[in-house]
């Protein structure tokens, strides 16, 4: 079963707890300190998309909206992505937009890339592999979280200092347009060059969703709250809400038991579009559940396609 992250996590201030496994998250990163690798540099361009608070920063939505940048210009580009067990819900995704190179060694899946003509490769993570040089790195924030209680694992969310923000010149917002004074203030006051992009989640299909309808809402992504924050922003009554671990793996009881207080309360059902294509399609209640699609929108698109250019 997969475990939610902590609660204490995105805390304004670090609490007891997180005090008390500081050592452990010092430790670790003294230890990631350790193993850095010689850096590989490719002939095939390389974007990064990476985070550093873990999991619910957009990575894959900006992933796709590179990759349709890339195709209208008819410049080949394909994603790469570390094999994972519990992530084939964002493989599936980022395969259906272009070619997708998955490998347990990032550096395997490049030269895969490399040697099918590719010109340009998008990383879906990878920010931490010290073995790549990539020729642009996005660092992905969500707005909602920001970066928590401001420490590392397992005393907070962050995969590695804030500070590091120093060696990245590329920042990413993402979510619902919230909290971003005091974000691209703290950002400035560590690296004054970083160029910081802003981006916000529309959905496609909100006309297919009745107003007069009441309605439960599902998710096992990385930030539920920003899916249901862009839901309310639509004025949809939301009665109740199901949030589960990221990449959450529903059982059939699960699903079941999200209908029956659907029926009980006469509402209806609202999830993802990545949560609904990672159900089981022998759910007898499949029916029942309608999924919302979301675009990513760039705010100063122009800025952002400028970045690009320049590879």
């Amino acid at each position: 079963m997969k475990l939610k992250k902590p609660k204490f996590w995105d805390y304004s201030k670090p609490n007891l707890i997180a005090y008390l496994l500081l050592p452990i998250s010092i430790l670790l990163q003294i230890f990631k300190f350790q193993q850095k690798k010689e850096l590989k540099n490719f002939k095939i361009k390389t974007i990064c998309v990476g985070n550093i608070y873990l999991g619910g920063t957009g990575k894959t939505s900006l992933c796709i909206k590179i990759n349709e940048f890339f195709s209208k210009k008819n410049i080949k580009s394909c994603f790469v992505k570390k094999y994972y067990k519990d992530q084939v819900d964002e493989q599936k995704l980022l395969q259906s937009k272009s070619e997708i190179f998955i490998s347990n060694n990032r550096i395997d899946a490049l030269q895969k890339a490399e040697l099918k003509g590719y010109d340009v490769a998008i990383l879906d993570d990878g920010l931490q592999d010290s073995s790549i040089n990539c020729d642009i790195n996005f660092v992905c924030f969500n707005n909602i979280n920001w970066i928590g209680n401001g420490l590392t694992i397992p005393s907070g969310p962050l995969r590695e200092n804030i500070n590091n923000l120093k060696k990245y010149n590329h920042i990413f917002l993402n979510g619902n347009l919230e909290n971003l004074e005091m974000i691209i203030k703290k950002i400035s006051e560590i690296n004054l060059n970083s160029t910081v992009h802003i981006g916000e989640y529309i959905p496609l299909n909100i006309d297919e969703f009745d107003k007069r309808d009441s309605y439960i809402v599902f998710s096992g992504i990385g930030n539920h709250h920003t899916f249901v924050s862009m839901i309310k922003k639509y004025e949809l009554n939301i009665v109740k809400e199901f949030e589960y671990p990221d990449h959450y793996d529903y059982s059939e009881g699960e699903i079941n038991q999200i209908c029956e207080e659907a029926k009980n309360l006469n509402c209806k059902i609202i999830t993802t579009e990545k949560d609904f294509f990672r159900l089981n399609k022998n759910i007898i209640n499949l029916d029942q559940i309608k999924y919302i699609k979301s675009s990513l929108k760039i705010i100063n698109e122009e800025k952002f396609i400028n970045t690009l250019t320049k590879i």
